[in-house]
């Protein structure tokens, strides 16, 4: 059975490229029927709160992204925090000791930062030089009792060759004697992410990783860990980064970028899915698709390998298809409580109809709160101009057509356009603007059916009294 898994570290809110990650994963274990697991890495006790925690599986909830196995459903691998494993941790910690294939290291952070900026200065790659892998057992026995807290670094075996089949990025191959000895748990005694990230995907049996492209250097190194403990080990797929305009990765820092601050903004999460399943992922349909559809249709040879451009305009497309596709009754409750206590029931399914083809956001429908509900209009510089020229004449016309024709907009339109020989955009742009303050907007039979004929009448008695006064 296929296992993939999302293991988001609750230091911050999901930024996108995180997103993205655990949808591709939740969608390929949906394609393959296998099994998608959540994991929480908050062995950074430092940075790692709760409230991040919370707010994140609340948040991939609301995706509709659910998980077989992690937090609030169980599962056999568990516990599915880290935080909470750091005895199972110290089993293979004690079999790499015991075994020379791991060490204390007492170096301090001035003496690192010293060795990576001499080894610099000689044109050498930076490197852990292996200083503390030379010390003897009295030596470590020594400084222990000194009251020197050691990390403990994974001892890199010489002219070892790591190769592996990337699935998105095909074959890659690194020397071990490109690599320095490495940390696999903090003085503090907590495991690193290289170490307990490798051993908890071997442990919860993941057969495919799926992550960014800034983690294919870690690949290698956890192979070797998984390799020397005689570890199962999944395959593993490095997705293409997400830049921002400007080229950079996007990050938790950028909090115009998180998942949790496009939800407050009113953004759907069909067109979330919509649009992240095609960053760097190639789908023959164009059309608005549900989770079932995207996974039915995902396919790992299809993920590029170049990086992908946030683009917002892109979003907002998707959101656009997103808000048409809604069922009436689901609108309502995402236009949210503004929008309820101003507009009466009966006029509900009327009001979502006309405004739903010109708004992607709860806000925007706001704003048509205030041009159709509200008592008196205001027109700019421009929208004056336009009442002014067709004069007093048309809107004279217009308020006897009423009284003739009631709110039927077009019977009245027509009756304008014969008498005062007027039509096209001078006829139908006055009538809007006097309506609406708006040079756009809505179809005309829309308005007045939701304005009703008293209200009609007022808009375009004001537009009269505004072109007398100018």
């Amino acid at each position: 059975m296929i296992r993939t898994r999302f293991s988001p570290s609750p230091t911050g809110m999901l930024h996108l490229g995180n997103v993205r990650a655990a949808l591709f994963s939740a969608l390929y274990a949906k394609k393959t029927d296998g099994h998608f697991i959540l994991r929480i890495e908050d062995t950074d006790v430092v940075r790692s709160e709760d409230k991040f925690s919370d707010i994140l599986q609340e948040d991939l909830q609301w995706l509709g992204i659910a998980w077989h196995e992690g937090p609030g459903v169980g599962g056999p691998h568990g516990p599915y925090f880290q935080s909470q494993r750091h005895e199972l941790y110290a089993k293979f910690y004690d079999e790499l000791e015991d075994r020379g294939l791991a060490y204390p290291c007492f170096c301090t952070d001035q003496e690192l930062a010293l060795n990576r900026k001499l080894q610099l200065s000689r044109g050498q790659p930076p490197r852990y030089p292996g200083t503390c892998f030379k010390l003897s057992k009295e030596e470590i026995s020594t400084r222990i009792l000194e009251g020197k807290e050691p990390a403990l670094r994974f001892h890199v075996p010489d002219k070892k060759s790591i190769d592996f089949l990337d699935a998105v990025k095909g074959p890659q191959h690194f020397n071990s004697d490109d690599i320095g000895d490495f940390i696999i748990r903090r003085k503090e005694g907590t495991a690193s992410f290289m170490f307990c990230n490798a051993i908890d995907d071997s442990l919860m049996g993941v057969t495919q990783v799926l992550r960014g492209e800034d983690h294919l250097a870690n690949t290698p190194r956890q192979l070797m860990i998984l390799d020397s403990l005689k570890l199962h080990t999944p395959k593993y797929g490095h997705l293409s980064l997400i830049t921002s305009d400007d080229g950079a990765k996007l990050s938790k820092r950028g909090e115009s970028f998180s998942l949790h601050d496009l939800r407050d903004e009113g953004y759907l999460p069909k067109a979330i899915l919509n649009y992240l399943s095609r960053l760097s992922h190639t789908y023959e349909q164009n059309s608005l698709m549900s989770f079932d559809e995207l996974a039915k249709e995902f396919h790992l040879e299809k993920l590029s390998r170049s990086s992908a451009r946030f683009d917002r305009n892109q979003l907002l497309h998707w959101q656009k298809e997103a808000v048409m596709a809604m069922d009436t009754n689901d609108v309502w409750p995402w236009l949210g409580n503004d929008i309820k206590n101003n507009v009466p029931e009966s006029l509900r399914d009327l009001f979502i109809e006309v405004v739903r083809p010109n708004i992607c956001f709860p806000n925007e429908a706001k704003q048509w709160i205030n041009i159709l509900f509200s008592q008196q209009l205001t027109f700019d510089k421009e929208q004056s101009r336009v009442l002014k020229e067709v004069g007093e004449t048309f809107f004279l016309m217009i308020l006897e057509s009423i009284n003739q024709y009631g709110i039927d907009i077009k019977a009245i339109l027509n009756n304008v356009k014969q008498n005062l020989n007027v039509s096209g955009k001078n006829l139908f742009m006055p009538v809007r603007i006097a309506l609406t303050g708006q040079q756009h907007g809505p179809e005309l039979p829309q308005i007045v059916s939701l304005l009703g004929q008293e209200k009609m009448q007022l808009r375009f008695e004001q537009a009269l009294q505004w072109v007398r006064a100018s």
